[in-house]
């Protein structure tokens, strides 16, 4: 764990000293706000136009209507952010010729990649919780459920390590951080959509294609539901991730 966390620290250092990191929370945190602040006022805009009406009996849900499409545009912007994040993971290192002598280094190559994996979650992870006045805004100012909120952060979370993952996969394929980030985006993409598939596939097919989907288990982390089945997809999604980024590296160390 040490030499884990010694290889986190090295990543996170030059994340915090490059204007890259201030820049994509700053980029996320506009967006993210943006979004959060339009999906509230058109809330408060129908809870209005209800109350208007005499003997309307009509409520309106705030996690339904605000909370769940505020998770949802979240993983849309981290789908775009996180690419950005992990280019430079294993691209820079090759670019600078310094990946050969980490490879040289007491550190297994499993450790330096669980290592960079933590140091993306980390970062990652601020920006998220830089974020959360939204939602603490709305525990103050309104009444929302409590559960679907954690479960929620929950399903992100668990979102963001597949990106992560993915992120690495792609930035140990080219020492190019472009093409790493390209690479990635890609791949989260499809992911995210290939569940679309399911509605011109046949019902076996379908229901494969939907489980696949990134986007499908997250539905159920909004809805306030933890399943074993969502959380044995995105752990295995991740291991399998990391897995393919180990398999590419070290089939580089013998080239």
């Amino acid at each position: 764990m040490k030499k884990i966390w010694i290889i986190a620290k090295k990543d996170l250092s030059s994340f915090f000293s490059s204007p890259v990191f201030y820049s994509l929370t700053s980029v996320f945190l506009i967006l993210n706000g943006f979004i959060f602040f339009n999906i509230l006022n058109y809330f408060s805009l129908q809870s209005f136009q209800v109350q208007q009406q005499p003997g309307s009996s009509f409520g309106l849900n705030l996690n339904e209507m605000v909370i769940e499409p505020s998770f949802h545009n979240m993983a849309v912007i981290l789908l775009l952010i996180i690419p950005l994040v992990t280019m430079r993971s294993f691209a820079e290192e090759k670019k600078s010729k310094t990946f050969a002598l980490l490879l040289s280094s007491p550190i297994h190559l499993k450790e330096i990649i669980i290592g960079k994996f933590l140091a993306c979650m980390i970062v990652i992870g601020l920006m998220v919780l830089l974020s959360a006045y939204s939602t603490g805004y709305l525990i103050v100012v309104g009444d929302p459920e409590i559960g679907p909120i954690l479960t929620g952060y929950i399903g992100i979370f668990l979102i963001t390590g597949c990106y992560v993952s993915m992120g690495l996969f792609a930035s140990s394929l080219t020492d190019n951080q472009i093409i790493a980030a390209v690479i990635s985006f890609g791949l989260a993409l499809f992911m995210w959509i290939i569940g679309w598939g399911a509605q011109a596939g046949g019902s076996e097919l379908s229901q494969l294609l939907e489980y696949l989907s990134l986007i499908t288990h997250l539905e159920h982390f909004l809805k306030g539901l933890i399943n074993s089945s969502d959380l044995i997809y995105y752990l295995s999604f991740i291991t399998f991730g990391l897995f393919l980024t180990h398999r590419v590296l070290e089939s580089s160390r013998w080239r």
